[in-house]
């Protein structure tokens, strides 16, 4: 009879062992999932963000070209104004 206790013990327990390493394995599956899922969003969000940053950066754009037009016309000036000598 206590050989039965003895055995039916160490099954109960090889059970519970098992058990508890599955229910690991799962929550460590769902971390994952939710890891990956969030990345995701994330990446979305970049990809979203990536049209604006491209109309800044055309905005800048004109604002240089402007800007060197005006430096440009400047310089044309002075120079056949006599006001800039070259060595």
């Amino acid at each position: 009879m206590t050989g039965l206790i003895v055995i039916g013990g160490i099954f109960l327990f090889a059970v519970l062992v098992i058990a508890g390493m599955y229910n690991s394995l799962v929550g460590k599956r769902n971390q994952v999932h939710n890891i990956l899922g969030t990345m995701d969003a994330m990446l979305k969000k970049r990809w979203d963000l990536v049209p604006n940053l491209v109309a800044t950066v055309k905005g800048y754009a004109d604002h240089e070209r402007q800007l060197f037009e005006k430096v440009t016309e400047a310089r044309a000036r002075a120079q056949s104004g006599g006001f800039i000598t070259h060595p």
